[in-house]
């Protein structure tokens, strides 16, 4: 999924930085009180743009080898599959170099939709991300895929406001937006050279799966009881 930045139009670039902006500074007014958070959110944010990247090349950037604007498509293309999974990583690793033990995924989740869909707002001005045809004209794949994160802060919204499913409101986004993505994939004009699939398919079921044995670790790890010490 490129997110081609040279096609003339400021709006996709001003939307990506509002969206940094905004995550930004809900990110740090939640965590004004642990001076560790904001080395958290930096490791979520390299990730993710490192994920972005990496998600491209692999799904279509390496088809692209002889095209003689290679380096301009292989430097503006980026992907939000990839920039799920590679923020996740991130801050897994920042995390454990700093031996921070805390969860922070459910912060993480309401952080995303609101940005996702402002890249999303810059795609319908840049013209990118398009859908297939279809019978009745285009597939609508942005504003589809806007209404789906609308959808998806709006659960987030509920569990949050009634405590439900605490510590894994991201790993729950997580398998949503995978499977998603992989269903809606069919309908994006995406290279789809991997046996009739894209490589974004491939990333979004690798990360639900990943999302559901972190899901179900971290449900088992609240079910186990504790030492008989610590339960005095």
């Amino acid at each position: 999924m490129p997110f081609p930045l040279s096609n003339g139009s400021p709006v996709y670039s001003l939307m990506v930085i509002a969206g940094i902006g905004i995550g930004a500074v809900y990110w740090f007014r939640a965590s004004k009180h642990d001076g560790r958070l904001p080395l958290i959110y930096l490791g979520g944010l390299v990730g993710a743009f490192v994920g972005a990247k990496l998600a491209y090349l692999f799904s279509e950037g390496w088809l692209h080898w002889n095209d003689p604007m290679r380096w301009q498509l292989w430097a503006s293309g980026k992907s939000i599959i990839g920039a799920l999974p590679g923020g996740w990583a991130g801050v897994e690793i920042v995390k454990k170099a700093m031996g921070y033990r805390a969860v922070t995924g459910d912060r993480f989740a309401m952080l995303i939709p609101v940005p996702l869909i402002l890249g999303r707002i810059g795609c319908l001005y840049a013209g990118c991300c398009q859908g297939i045809e279809c019978s009745f004209g285009r597939w609508p794949a942005v504003p589809v895929e806007i209404a789906f994160q609308t959808a998806a802060l709006l659960a987030l919204l509920v569990l949050r406001a009634k405590r439900l499913q605490t510590g894994q409101h991201f790993h729950l986004y997580l398998m949503a937006y995978g499977l998603f993505r992989f269903a809606h994939e069919f309908l994006r004009a995406t290279p789809k050279p991997f046996g009739g699939l894209s490589g974004y398919q491939i990333i979004a079921l690798l990360t639900a799966a990943a999302a559901l044995i972190a899901y179900r670790q971290r449900a088992r790890a609240a079910e186990a009881p504790l030492p008989l010490e610590s339960a005095r």
